[in-house]
């Protein structure tokens, strides 16, 4: 049972840091529930607390991911028109994948654009606020794929500790 907790495990944080860059795959959370089997093992001791504070960073990174490229768009002088514009573009993103990964990049900067221009800016505007939304995109992958590859590396170091009870034949 250990061996295929370990490898469903091990398959759980490949997703999720295939999930740091696809927007149907929740990267970090994935990541996690790989952490989680490989912790249900009987050959890994529990340690409730580690899992329960990389559960709270994975859920926080989590939603982060949704805030980031609204913070983004206002940062870069979007109005209250590019943040809910920027919201729903990435809504129009993974309730319709039509662009497949390129739309959750795609669909904020064009929904910020669009907002800002229903706002009555100028183009020159509107482009700096979706550039802002854009940079906030690439800040919250990056994040996520940074906490999935440290999970990944947590995983690692515990399986290679616990090898030799893992793998027992």
């Amino acid at each position: 049972m250990d061996i295929l907790l370990f490898l469903v495990g091990f398959i759980f944080m490949v997703l999720g840091i295939l999930g740091s860059f696809l927007p149907v795959l929740p990267g970090p959370p994935l990541s996690w529930i790989g952490l989680l089997l490989l912790y249900l093992t009987n050959a890994v001791p529990n340690n409730w607390l580690f899992l329960g504070i990389t559960l709270a960073i994975a859920l926080i990174v989590f939603a982060l991911d949704y805030i980031i490229p609204a913070l983004g768009t206002k940062k870069f002088g979007g109005s209250k028109y590019g943040v809910v514009g920027t919201t729903l573009g990435l809504l129009v993103a993974i309730i319709f994948p039509v662009l497949g990964i390129f739309g959750i990049v795609i669909w904020p900067f064009v929904g910020a654009f669009i907002g800002e221009l229903l706002n009555k800016s100028d183009s020159k505007t509107a482009a700096k606020a979706a550039f802002g939304s854009f940079l906030g995109f690439l800040t919250g992958t990056f994040i996520k794929f940074l906490v999935a590859v440290i999970y990944f590396g947590f995983f690692i170091m515990k399986a290679w500790e616990y090898k030799s009870s893992i793998f027992s034949f």
